[in-house]
Order: C-alpha cells, then sequence, then structure tokens
C-alpha cells in the first residue's frame, strides 16, 4: 500500500467539496446559451409537464411512464413545482454533483490514505463532464449522487461492521435503481462481497439487500397495479437488449417496436426479440460485442462534445470549439494512464475487489446492450479512485515495487484501453473542418431512450 500522506483530511476535504460547488454553480451561471436536445426534452416533458400537472398530481397511479425508472421525473416534477420553474433543477444538480466529492475523498482514504483520498475527491471536484453534467436535464447526476454514497455506506460496513451502514447502503442503492436500473444486478453481487469477510458476515449483507428491495418494490407493485404485469423497475432494458444485439437497422426495430399495441406488450415483444438476437449470434456473439461496444464506450468523446455536434450552442468559433474538445478529452485521456498505474500498483484489500468487480460488471452489462460514452459516467469514479493510487504510487519515493501479476493485468489494461480509444482517436485526426455543427444540429449516434 502507498504511504499515507499527513493531511489535515477533513478539513481539506470540506474544502474540495466547497470548491467543487463553487464550480458548478459557475458553470450553471456562466454556461453559453443553450436549449435542452434529445432525451433532455423527453424528462422536462413527463416531470415539469405531465407529472406535475393537475391531471396527475405527482400520483404514480396516475402516471403512465414505465420505459425509465421514475426518480429523475419526480426531482425534475419537485422542482419545477416548488420553484416554479425546471430551470432551478441545474442548481438542485449543482448541489447533489458537489456531494459525490466528500462521497469519493472518504472512499479514498479507505483504499490508500489520506493522500489519495483527497486526490480522488479533487478529481471529483473538476473533472469537466461531471461539471457539465450539473446544468443539463439527464439522470446521471442524481444516479452518480445516490450510487457513490451507496458506495461509501457499503464500504463504511465492511470497515466498521456497521449495520446501520449497510442498511443505508442498501437504501442509497434502491434509489440509484430508481433512477438508472442498472445497478439491480449488482446489489446481489455486492451482497455477497459484504458477506464474506471473516468473521462471514451473513446479516449486514442481508440487511443490505433487503433495505434496497424494501426501496425499489413499492415502484414494482405500482407497475402490477397500473399495467397488470411483472415489471421490477422499467422496460427500457428490453429493447436496449434488443436493438445493441440485433443486425437490424435501428429504424428496423423501432418500426417493428412501434407497431405493437400497448406499452407491455412492447416490453415483452422487445424482450423476446433480444433473447433470439443473442442466440443467433452464438458461439461468437460476445467476442463481436467486445469488438464493436468497448470502442463506443470509451471513446474519446463525451456528452458536452456531442452538444456541440447537435448545433445546441449554435455557430461556435474554431478554437472556442477546440478549446473545450481538448477541456473534455485530455483529462480523459491522461485519467486512462493515471487508471493503469493504479491497476499496476493495486492496493490490497477488500475494497479495491469490490471497486474493479463494479467495474467489470458495468462495462459487460454495456458490452451486452450498447456502449456509448455518456454511460460510461457514472463508472468513473473507479477511475478516480484507482488512478489517484496510481499517481501517488508513482510520484512516491522510493516508488513501490509492481507484483508481476499486477504488470501484466496492467499492460492487458493498456492494451484493452488503446485498442478501445484508438478509433475514436483516428476519427479525430480525419474529420474534415467546418465540422457539422456549424451547419445547425447534426444527427447523433447516440441510442434512442425513449
Amino acid at each position: 500500500m502507498v504511504a499515507a500522506v499527513t493531511v489535515r483530511f477533513g478539513p481539506r476535504l470540506l474544502a474540495l467539496a466547497v470548491a467543487g460547488l463553487a464550480v458548478r454553480l459557475a458553470w450553471v451561471a456562466l454556461e453559453p446559451d443553450t436549449a435542452p436536445v434529445a432525451d433532455e426534452n423527453m424528462w422536462l416533458s413527463w416531470g415539469a409537464g405531465v407529472l406535475a400537472s393537475p391531471e396527475v398530481g405527482f400520483s404514480p397511479l396516475k402516471l403512465s411512464f414505465i420505459f425509465h425508472p421514475p426518480l429523475y421525473v419526480y426531482l425534475v416534477g419537485a422542482v419545477s413545482a416548488l420553484l416554479g420553474e425546471f430551470s432551478w433543477l441545474r442548481y438542485v444538480q449543482a448541489v447533489l454533483g458537489a456531494t459525490l466529492v466528500p462521497a469519493l475523498g472518504l472512499l479514498g482514504r479507505r483504499l490508500s490514505g489520506d493522500g489519495v483520498g483527497l486526490l480522488a475527491a479533487g478529481f471529483a471536484a473538476f473533472y469537466p463532464e461531471l461539471v457539465w453534467f450539473v446544468s443539463h436535464y439527464w439522470a446521471e447526476t442524481l444516479f452518480c449522487t445516490f450510487l457513490w454514497w451507496g458506495f461509501e455506506r457499503l464500504s463504511a460496513a465492511d470497515r466498521h461492521g456497521s449495520a446501520v451502514a449497510a442498511a443505508a447502503a442498501g437504501g442509497l442503492f434502491g434509489l440509484a435503481i430508481l433512477t438508472r436500473e442498472t445497478v439491480l444486478y449488482f446489489v446481489p453481487l455486492a451482497g455477497l462481497w459484504l458477506a464474506a469477510r471473516r468473521p462471514v458476515a451473513w446479516l449486514r449483507a442481508a440487511l443490505f439487500v433487503v433495505a434496497a428491495t424494501v426501496v425499489v418494490v413499492p415502484w414494482t407493485v405500482r407497475n402490477f397495479l397500473v399495467f397488470d404485469a411483472f415489471v421490477p423497475v422499467s422496460t427500457a432494458g428490453a429493447l436496449n437488449l434488443w436493438q445493441g444485439n440485433t443486425r437490424e437497422s435501428r429504424t428496423q426495430v423501432y418500426q417493428e417496436y412501434h407497431s405493437v399495441h400497448g406499452k407491455i406488450a412492447q416490453y415483452r415483444f422487445a424482450r423476446r426479440k433480444g433473447i433470439e438476437a443473442v442466440l443467433q449470434r452464438q458461439p461468437l456473439w460476445i467476442l463481436e460485442k467486445l469488438r464493436d461496444e468497448m470502442p463506443q464506450f470509451w471513446a474519446a468523446h463525451g456528452q458536452p462534445i456531442v452538444h456541440l455536434e447537435r448545433g445546441a450552442y449554435g455557430e461556435v468559433p474554431r478554437w472556442r470549439a477546440w478549446t473545450a474538445i481538448a477541456v473534455v478529452l485530455v483529462p480523459y485521456l491522461l485519467l486512462l494512464g493515471a487508471f493503469v498505474a493504479g491497476i499496476a500498483w493495486l492496493p490490497p484489500g477488500r475494497l479495491a475487489t469490490l471497486l474493479l468487480g463494479f467495474l467489470v460488471f458495468y462495462v459487460l452489462l454495456h458490452v451486452a446492450t450498447h456502449g456509448y460514452p455518456r454511460y460510461r459516467l457514472p463508472a468513473l469514479p473507479v477511475l478516480f479512485l484507482l488512478g489517484a493510487h496510481g499517481w501517488a504510487a508513482w510520484r512516491s519515493r522510493p516508488r513501490p515495487g509492481i507484483a508481476r501479476g499486477h504488470a501484466v493485468a496492467a499492460a492487458v489494461t493498456a492494451a484493452l484501453l488503446v485498442a478501445s480509444v484508438a478509433p475514436s482517436l483516428v476519427d479525430w485526426a480525419t474529420r474534415p473542418w467546418p465540422p457539422p455543427w456549424f451547419a445547425g444540429p447534426a444527427e447523433t449516434t447516440e441510442p434512442a431512450e425513449r
């Protein structure tokens, strides 16, 4: 383990959290003029329009929303109703986003000491894409807040043997699931991780899983009452599985999908077609999907750049466009390098295993469906934490040795990331100028979420 740096951890972590909040509030106030685009309009329509309307009045039994989990819609609706304007949501998200800073600081401290915790917190405070998202209407900021405070409480339950922390972690994971369903499938794995401590901690693991279940089940019951069907959270996963694995074009998929009448019938149809598509591509399915989706997931790209490409900022001068692109991509590429160093000097202990396990789970989930740069945002804190440890190890004197197994793992990780990122770098190097966003909103290859 890298030696812990002697610092006044608490005050410095608080200062980083305040700085992260200040940067986010400044971005909300100073971002160039823009307007909601693509799925932002969907969230605003459902939250500020349908949910808050007199006909629905925030009643889940009067709301026909089921394609996505509900929590972000309710946040949009609550802010719109209480503050009179959905744009105030950006300030709420700035506060939520800043709370990620202490969560990662505490996790980093448990992973490898005070210095690593503060460095990971600094990454969370100033990482450009995290800052950018708080002023836009996607669920990522809310999701990351619940998810990574859930991880913080989970690690606290494991470190201190706390049943209360285990229950709190489960509740936070449940809220994360009601924001993005993807982590529903990680809860049993996290429970097993929590149980696999000596002496065996089955009680804490059970509390964690039960708490997550208690938070999610009311929405499952609501789905049954409203739609007369068992849908644990939402129906989007079935369509994502189908369109991510079929050899049909996206247009064909949507034509077939919308030819089926009824949301539950569409869900069942898409689920069946998705399973059929996976089976038809055996035995090379996973190799083909790794080849196709890893470059999409890890691409040198990001949602702020997509926003430019869609023309959402209007015509942007060349120097300003390239500056914005560099601000997004340079920290990302440096982070990948630090993460590889973190694998080479992998810290011992159970927390590193949990973090890497989550990263592998999350990447494979999107390999099985489809990869896209925005989807990696909730997994980036793993890179912050291990990258901070790698940077601290590289900077320490004397520099710690690297175990042979860790060296091999780092080399394999570096090779996979280079192979995944290289196609997008080649694309940047060969793009014509002027870019398409000068001519107005451009098409995007982002998988639809409606």
